[in-house]
């Protein structure tokens, strides 16, 4: 049914509780569990700091990866716990964009993702979580 099981991952709380039923389904599938985490931008308020220090913009991209790669290897060990192994990815860009593009390479069989919970039924329409809903090659899994 499922044998290639990918999960949007980041910081957030939604994104844990996906990680943790994906782990749960690649042990019960034996499917393939992978990754995927879109690195942000730098905030706007990095190019006043350059202005001032131009090294700073580089210490601050490294500080960026670094953030993600121990975010990745955190997922790792958590998988690992269980017995499961994770193969991780990093991507930027537009979030959706570039997990649907994701999927469409790694040929996904699931996407599993964190619902946020949003008050207005409006703000639901511009979500990241919506955009992979419609455009995701593959199925959707929304882990509250």
């Amino acid at each position: 049914m499922f044998h290639r099981i990918v999960v949007a991952y980041n910081e957030s709380a939604e994104a844990q509780r996906a990680l943790s039923c994906a782990i749960q389904l690649a042990s019960s599938l034996r499917a393939e569990l992978q990754t995927i985490t879109v690195m942000t931008d730098l905030p706007a308020y990095a190019a006043f700091a350059e202005a001032g220090d131009p090294s700073l913009s580089q210490v601050l991209e490294q500080d960026r990866l670094r953030f993600y790669t121990e975010l990745q290897e955190k997922g790792r060990v958590q998988a690992h716990s269980h017995g499961i192994e994770v193969e991780s990815h990093m991507v930027e860009g537009h979030a959706v964009e570039s997990i649907v593009d994701f999927l469409r390479r790694q040929k996904a069989d699931l996407l599993v993702i964190g619902l946020h919970p949003r008050e207005l039924h409006i703000a639901r329409l511009w979500s990241t979580v919506y955009g992979l809903a419609q455009d995701a090659p593959c199925s959707v899994l929304g882990v509250h």
